[in-house]
């Protein structure tokens, strides 16, 4: 039997995908992070299926499920918010399931940094603004950053970043990339994206830590420092010049 690393979006019930729909809708066990799926995806589990909400448990208490459902020869959906392959503290469970024996498969989810993106109404890369984007995170309360991947150092090359778990963080953030990129820079903070009560917030390094605490985000947002987010003088893309030669690769 396997154990199923779903994604299940950024928060709107339907933006997981049609794959992690399937598996959801098949699997006779469901794990989940009460406190950050959306609550309508566990209509789509079969009747009976038991149902394991993980906000409070530890790690070794969703392992032993997911070990125990294995036993039992029942697959499991363990559905993530996001994606799975981004601060989504699976790399764990699956070193102990590697240890165990048990086989898992990851399904990919719409990121939270992607439904921020359309929210905002904005590509983050931009041709001659910004073609890297940054995912990063602090070291408040969470396990400590590498060495190198400190804010200023991440921040030397002028790259969109998009920070999760920081929002908490604002004003150190705000005061750490300030050097780096100008007080004039846009800044945009999306709370809870594609839920209902989502939260667009849009300011500068220099005011947007202020607009923050007004709004009183705390939780549950992401931010985004670039100049793609007001890049209106661009180049168009190679992608759909009248000069590229549409020729080459055709068959």
């Amino acid at each position: 039997m396997t154990v199923y690393f779903v994604g299940a979006g950024p928060g709107a019930a339907d933006l997981i995908t049609v794959r992690g729909l399937r598996v959801l809708e098949s699997a006779p066990v469901c794990l989940y992070a009460g406190s950050l799926v959306p609550a309508e995806l566990l209509e789509a589990c079969p009747p009976g299926a038991r149902l394991v909400d993980t906000a409070d448990m530890t790690l070794d208490g969703i392992v032993a499920e997911l070990t125990a459902a294995h036993r039992s020869g029942l697959d499991v959906a363990r559905l993530h918010s996001g994606d799975p392959s981004v601060f989504s503290a699976v790399a764990e469970q699956m070193r102990r399931l590697d240890a165990a024996g048990v086989p898992y498969e990851v399904v990919p989810g719409v990121p939270a940094f992607a439904a921020a993106a359309a929210s905002l109404g904005r590509e983050l890369t931009v041709p001659g603004v910004g073609q890297t984007v940054i995912l990063t995170r602090t070291a408040v309360r969470a396990t400590p950053m590498p060495d190198g991947e400190d804010l200023a150092t991440l921040g030397a090359s002028g790259a969109t970043m998009v920070l999760h778990l920081a929002v908490q963080r604002i004003e150190e953030v705000a005061a750490e990339l300030l050097p780096r990129y100008g007080a004039d820079c846009p800044v945009a903070v999306v709370a809870r994206a594609s839920r209902p009560d989502e939260l667009v917030l849009r300011g500068t390094l220099a005011d947007i830590a202020a607009l923050v605490r007004e709004a009183g985000v705390r939780r549950t947002a992401v931010i985004v420092v670039g100049r793609v987010l007001t890049a209106s003088a661009f180049p168009d893309s190679h992608l759909y010049s009248a000069g590229r030669d549409r020729a080459c690769g055709a068959s």
